[in-house]
């Protein structure tokens, strides 16, 4: 052999790109030019078979979600709480996280009515979750945030921001499951198991491998059960502004919580009745 490919050789691989002979294909032409543009046109096919897809959500799964950022789709969801045995008694971004939210997230089915614990009211949203990325270290903003971040230099040009202060803290998300339902809640904490992986935060990589099957987000409680998740899960998720956040459980509870700021009624207007998300239960509660 002189180390240069058969025809024959060069056929078969590009078979093989292409995928093959489909059933009643026609058979190949055996002079040299239609073998030629033959092979041209498997080698075209291959590569089209190499194109990288894009699925398009159905109307009714991406209804009422603003369409400003992608969804990032089809990634491992664990469930994280405040307080308690698993440690969380701060967070990256609030030392005191678990007296700032008023006590222990208790996870258990029984031990929560209505989305929240049901031993006291949350001082912060229970609709909250984790991404692993955090913009500041040591008090300073990372180099990579005033690039990466979409909305950095809104939040600058604003006038409310100083160096070292988060942009990311309380950021809305939207969380959808397998089934199409959407969640919304906002970004308090760094994880799952990492905290500079904004490639994947806002870029296209995927969560990096971790102890919990690659991970990439991390919910609360309140947003588990009303998504209906289980422990380990796989939802998609993106951000949205929080204009495009609708009425829902996520807008009752919290100082960190735009929607638990109400605007003043017209004048001569009566008090608007709080609305209701679940059947009234009365909060128990601690002594």
């Amino acid at each position: 052999m002189n180390g240069s490919p058969s025809r024959a050789m060069v056929l078969a691989t590009l078979l093989f790109m292409a995928g093959g002979f489909r059933a009643g294909a026609q058979t190949p032409p055996q002079s040299d030019a239609d073998f030629a543009k033959y092979a041209k046109k498997l080698r075209e096919d291959a590569l089209l078979r190499m194109e990288p897809t894009i699925t398009v959500p159905t109307a009714s799964r991406a209804l009422g979600v603003s369409g400003k950022y992608p969804w990032k789709t089809g990634i491992v969801t664990t469930v994280f709480w405040i307080g308690g045995k698993s440690g969380n008694a701060s967070s990256a971004w609030d030392p005191k996280w678990e007296r700032s939210y008023g006590g222990f997230d208790n996870p258990e089915a029984q031990s929560r009515k209505n989305f929240i614990p049901a031993n006291f009211v949350p001082r912060l949203n229970p609709f909250y979750i984790a991404l692993p990325y955090n913009d500041v270290a040591s008090g300073a903003t990372k180099p990579e945030a005033k690039v990466v971040i979409p909305w950095y230099g809104d939040v600058v040009a604003n006038g409310s921001w100083s160096e070292g202060q988060s942009v990311c803290r309380d950021r809305w998300v939207a969380i959808r499951s397998s089934t199409g339902k959407v969640c919304y809640a906002q970004w308090n904490d760094c994880g799952p198991f990492a905290v500079d992986h904004w490639q994947y935060v806002f870029g296209n990589e995927k969560p990096r491998p971790n102890a919990n099957g690659g991970a990439g987000l991390n919910v609360s409680p309140a947003v588990r059960d009303y998504l209906q998740l289980s422990g380990t899960d796989v939802a998609d998720w993106k951000f949205v502004e929080a204009p495009d956040v609708p009425k829902g459980p996520w807008a009752l509870y919290g100082s960190n919580n735009p929607f638990t700021k109400p605007s003043p009624p017209p004048p001569g207007a009566a008090p608007a009745a709080p609305e209701q998300f679940g059947p009234p239960t009365p909060v128990q509660k601690t002594e």
